[in-house]
């Protein structure tokens, strides 16, 4: 199945792509519909109106959680100069900081260093605490595209990279959730991951190359907290971000940035100034 939330003159609606369109599921998004034990059930038996997709919001638009995943790309570490990580490099997220798959990136005015992160996102779609590989893979609702935008310049003010990660109104999230069982790879999925950046081409790479995988990212977090329907973990990017290039390369007002999981979906974003 493929999930979106879609904006309306009445509010948000979790609906279903189908055939005909984005069929409303009657409920206000797809983290109420996640919510839901019986979601897979309810979500099968779609039989609402068909819903515009101009306007698509961030596919889980309040998450309770949203957590990250640094250095997690082979080949993102080494041109980042550090070794491979024995355990995953977590950091987070807050809700504000996300916007829809179309919407524009705000480019705060104390940044002038706002690079671009192509990400495979996971959505979790049951409760879950120190999860079994098995459990872990069952809590899996399906996955999404993010691009984790970046102010650099405060990212590494402190050794903590919380502050240049949460700015308000820069990551988009979407277009679609993706069941596994659409994808090859199931809930390990292996799937090309490509950023371009006004049509120029930053990063290429699969989500094989992952050090630590979707089940093993659950099977981590779970253990620190109980993950719950609707939470979303961004499983890391790949190399070529701007800050490593010579010279280092940013996002600047009128910049378009294209994030797409093959597969999965595509996000199309303008940068503008804030």
């Amino acid at each position: 199945m493929r999930l979106a939330t879609v904006r309306t003159a009445g509010g948000t609606r979790a609906a279903k792509l189908t055939g005909d369109g984005y069929v409303d599921l009657g409920l206000p998004d797809v983290g109420a519909l996640l919510a839901k034990d019986d979601w897979p059930e309810l979500a099968a038996r779609a039989d609402g109106p068909v819903l515009r997709d101009d306007d698509l919001a961030p596919v889980v638009p309040r998450p309770g959680k949203i957590l990250c995943v640094g250095l997690n790309y082979r080949t993102h570490i080494l041109e980042m100069g550090r070794e491979l990580p024995d355990h995953p490099t977590l950091f987070a997220k807050f809700a504000e900081a996300l916007i829809g798959p179309r919407d524009d990136i705000q480019l705060a005015p104390e940044s002038s260093a706002v690079d671009w992160e192509a990400e495979l996102a996971l959505v979790i779609g049951a409760t879950v605490r120190r999860a079994s590989p098995e459990e872990a893979a069952a809590a899996i609702a399906g996955f999404t595209v993010m691009n984790d935008v970046t102010m650099r310049d405060w990212q590494f003010r402190t050794k903590e990279w919380l502050q240049g990660k949460t700015f308000e109104g820069t990551t988009p999230l979407g277009p679609v959730l993706v069941t596994p069982d659409e994808l090859p790879g199931g809930v390990r999925p292996a799937l090309p991951i490509r950023c371009l950046v006004d049509g120029e081409r930053m990063q290429l790479a699969d989500t094989a190359d992952l050090v630590f995988g979707p089940v093993d990212l659950v099977r981590y977090a779970s253990t620190i907290v109980t993950l719950r329907p609707g939470d979303v973990i961004a499983t890391g990017t790949p190399g070529g971000v701007g800050h490593a290039r010579t010279p280092a390369r940013y996002l600047s007002d009128g910049v378009t940035l294209v994030t797409e999981v093959e597969g999965v979906g595509r996000l199309e974003n303008t940068a503008r100034t804030a």
